[in-house]
């Protein structure tokens, strides 16, 4: 999602950028960004910085009546901002602050998920994005921190050579298949799979005698019968690459679909579900 921008709305009643003496007295952080979703609160300095391509963090959302945490992952940054007093303008309330990024969030059709008297948790979901936010302020809205995570699948950048998969294989009888990737809810591989399908076919034209089952498991969002299907295809896919695009033999390949009922972690969270769906080599006798 690096790239990604879904508007930006200013909060507050003035616009960002200060004029005369007020702006020449502002001074950020060397190196901070402007926040790329929602601007900053007028007269507010970035005294603090940080932003990390892929990383987790659990906001704070209410479920069911309840304060519950939900972890989110993706492209993350992080303000602290402090008011600065040398314009001479009022300083906003910790409430204020609060209401005016939910006021933001809703203008761009987002969601409040979460509020108590400190902090606010937003959602925004727009052309296909979705994008999380935390506001806290301090009691007196002197200062206020802004998290910002850009929701993403982590960029897988290793996966499993040939030996390792042998190795597997060996050991298990079965092996997950790491960097093997699908659009959700469909069973089209994505180009960023290539590298993995390569290293499986290399560890089948290796290991000659070897046969396998493609396995594809969901995690249980849905129907069981759709996602049955769904594992299904998907295992077909896979094999359908190693046989008509790197000639793996047909014969030493089949393919299942075991949908939601072998998983490995929990589905309660998104975290446990992300760990089920997945594909699997397992060693036919």
């Amino acid at each position: 999602m690096s790239g990604t921008s879904i508007g930006v709305v200013v909060v507050g009643a003035l616009a960002l950028g200060l004029c005369g003496t007020a702006a020449a007295e502002m001074k950020d952080v060397k190196g901070a960004k402007e926040p790329t979703l929602f601007s900053r609160m007028p007269n507010y300095r970035i005294a603090q910085y940080t932003e990390r391509e892929f990383d987790g963090f659990k906001f704070r959302v209410t479920q069911a009546g309840k304060e519950v945490q939900q972890n989110v992952e993706g492209r993350l940054s992080f303000w602290k901002l402090v008011f600065d007093k040398s314009g001479g303008a009022a300083q906003p309330g910790k409430l204020q602050i609060l209401r005016n990024y939910q006021a933001a969030a809703e203008k761009l059709g987002g969601t409040v998920v979460f509020e108590n008297p400190n902090l606010t948790t937003l959602r925004v979901t727009k052309d296909k994005s979705e994008v999380w936010a935390e506001v806290a302020s301090v009691a007196t809205g002197s200062e206020y921190t802004l998290r910002v995570i850009e929701k993403e699948a982590m960029k897988q950048d290793v996966v499993a050579d040939a030996e390792a998969l042998r190795e597997g294989l060996a050991a298990a009888g079965h092996v997950e298949l790491q960097g093997v990737f699908f659009d959700t809810g469909k069973a089209t591989l994505k180009p960023e799979s290539e590298a993995a399908l390569k290293e499986i076919a290399k560890m089948l034209q290796q290991s000659a005698g070897v046969k396998v089952w493609v396995v594809g498991h969901t995690d249980y969002v849905g129907a069981a019968d759709s996602n049955l299907a769904l594992s299904a295809a998907r295992a077909a896919s896979v094999a359908k690459y190693l046989t008509a695009t790197l000639g793996i033999d047909a014969k030493r390949l089949g393919s299942f679909g075991a949908g939601p009922y072998a998983p490995v972690a929990s589905n309660a969270a998104e975290e446990g579900r992300a760990r089920n769906r997945r594909v699997e080599l397992v060693v036919q006798p």
